[in-house]
């Protein structure tokens, strides 16, 4: 009997709390594997988090790869590539998915390089299709889609010949699928093996700063771009997402202007969202801007270039100064308010 294809996907988290990514991760994998007739395996490493493995099964993994020590209480680059390259060759992974998050960015090359597996980074989609090159035809690939060359194309990456086939995914990209709590899956303790040499750097204090705005999970976004022309037009983005009870969010080339900082920055280089309402202002709509962007509820553009690209994506368009049609709009939802 033919051992069915694993989907892999690394299961972030910090003190226990599971990163929306690695939820999001599984439920695409969910669907890749029924695609390959195969089954989807998450890897939980930490200490104490046994009680999240339920959590990983109900959102779409068959099987658990649970590693539990001391060592992998917080995040070190060195022990979590260890146990993950090992679990890797020894059981050959068909697709290893991981979040573009600054630990998916760290460990997912030190996996790849060890195991000489091919990896593409911040993908925006996956796809599961044939390739064909020199008469030879390789089916059911991975299909790893992302911007390229500062978004001007979108480019569709394989990897024919060596597994795992890996892809780092943007927060945010993936829709997170509701939980199924009647799912059941198996959970597999692994026991790590350190070398000494994994174990060389000490984490000795951790300080954390919780961002100033949430645009993944604000339901309301209105961003700025180079058409607000300064810091202080910014005000007029944060008046209207006053009212409207969003977050402001921005450009990348807003941000390397310097009019707001790049927390706020939205996109490919910055935060993929999906709110139930974008209003972009002054905003051209760069592909990189705009990645998994589409699955936004409704998205309002404010522009005084008719031929914005931004205007292809949205569901209303108004062609106009937005120093002008801000205030406006301001004023006529405060009127509809009363």
């Amino acid at each position: 009997m033919t051992q069915p294809r694993e989907v892999w996907v690394f299961i972030e988290q910090d003190g226990g709390n599971v990163a929306p990514v690695s939820l999001e991760l599984l439920g695409k994998a969910r669907e890749l594997a029924d695609q390959l007739d195969g089954k989807v395996c998450g890897l939980l490493l930490g200490d104490g988090v046994a009680d999240r493995a339920d959590m990983v099964i109900h959102h779409g993994a068959d099987e658990v790869l649970l590693a539990q020590a001391p060592e992998l209480g917080v995040y070190r680059t060195l022990p979590y590539a260890r146990v993950a390259v090992d679990l890797v060759k020894g059981r050959q992974p068909y697709i290893f998915l991981l979040g573009a998050t600054p630990v998916g960015r760290d460990l997912a090359p030190r996996i790849a390089s060890a195991c000489w597996a091919g990896l593409t980074a911040d993908c925006t989609s996956l796809q599961i299709g044939d390739f064909e090159f020199r008469d030879e035809v390789y089916k059911d690939l991975l299909y790893q889609i992302r911007p390229a060359f500062g978004g001007n194309i979108i480019a569709t990456i394989v990897n024919p010949e060596t597994r795992p086939q890996m892809a780092t995914v943007r927060e945010g990209v993936m829709k997170m699928e509701q939980p199924d709590e009647a799912r059941r899956g198996v959970i597999t303790q692994v026991a790590p093996q350190f070398d000494p040499a994994d174990l060389v750097v000490e984490v000795l204090e951790r300080e954390m700063r919780l961002p100033s705005c949430d645009l993944k999970g604000a339901s309301v976004v209105v961003a700025g771009g180079m058409g607000v022309g300064s810091k202080e037009g910014f005000d007029l983005i944060a008046g209207l997402a006053h009212v409207l009870g969003g977050e402001v969010g921005a450009s990348r080339a807003a941000v390397d202007a310097g009019f707001i900082e790049k927390e706020h920055q939205v996109g490919q280089t910055g935060v993929t969202v999906r709110p139930r309402l974008y209003v972009a202002c002054g905003i051209s709509g760069a592909v990189q801007h705009c990645a998994g962007m589409d699955q936004a509820g409704t998205i309002v553009a404010i522009n005084s270039d008719p031929s914005a690209p931004i205007f292809q994506l949205a569901h209303y368009r108004i062609v106009g100064d937005l120093h002008e049609v801000i205030p406006q709009l301001i004023s006529a939802y405060r009127g509809t308010a009363k």
